[in-house]
């Protein structure tokens, strides 16, 4: 199965989507990023205003490392900017300061499908761990049990990666509205950053379609999706 044509043939739609999604990324990116807002703020200030407006006072704004590297930690109630955003006073950089903010707002306002992704990690991660060996080993000796067991491990990503997309659109309808009513952006000003997060939500969907249509593969190869297995 692990040469199997069919596989890559299942998955090439998922996998022109993520090409098409990242291209598209990285080009609105360098495009918005060098197009301005009138606040003339940086993203690390355009977070920390929308925390400030929201009454979220326990969320630090933090710089870290890496190339679109940003992210909220609900854990240590964290919000990490890459450099390109934290110091960047472009519309690119406010909508994804921005977006992120929508997060620490979703968990500050106990949003269920965040909680809900949340309390699906540990789940996550030790499927992330146990999915192949569990299905190479029940597909080498022939193991339905095993089968079985993988394809639920497996599983546990997907519902996480499709759980993910209203939480993402969620935060990307939460930072538009934000930056327009605080005076962030103006006009349209705000188009940059709709297109770099419309964007961005691409690669989630690709993402999601990626693990769907594996899903469906490992199905098929079992014999429990459209024939027998081989």
């Amino acid at each position: 199965m692990w040469f199997d044509p069919v596989y890559f043939l299942f998955l090439s739609p998922a996998l022109v989507l993520m090409i098409i999604a990242q291209a598209m990324v990285q080009g609105r990116f360098r495009k918005y990023s060098q197009v301005g807002t009138s606040s003339g703020l940086t993203g690390a200030e355009v977070a920390r205003e929308i925390l400030r407006a929201n009454g979220i006072l326990n969320v630090k704004v933090e710089e870290v490392s890496g190339f679109l590297s940003d992210h909220y930690d609900p854990i240590s109630r964290t919000l990490r900017l890459s450099p390109g955003v934290y110091h960047g006073r472009s519309q690119a950089a406010v909508g994804i300061a921005a977006h992120e903010c929508g997060h620490a707002i979703q968990h500050a306002q106990g949003y269920a499908l965040l909680a809900l992704r949340s309390a699906l990690v540990p789940a996550v991660q030790v499927g992330s761990w146990i999915w192949m060996p569990l299905l190479f080993l029940g597909f080498f000796l022939g193991t339905m049990n095993l089968i079985m067991l993988g394809i639920v491990a497996f599983s546990a990503i997907v519902v996480f990666q499709l759980i993910t997309l209203p939480v993402e659109f969620d935060a990307s309808r939460r930072a538009l509205v934000q930056i327009q009513q605080l005076g962030i952006v103006r006009g349209n000003e705000v188009v940059g950053a709709r297109k770099v997060l419309t964007a961005a939500a691409l690669t989630y969907v690709a993402a999601a379609l990626q693990s769907v249509l594996t899903l469906l593969y490992f199905l098929m190869r079992a014999g429990l999706l459209g024939g027998r297995r081989d």
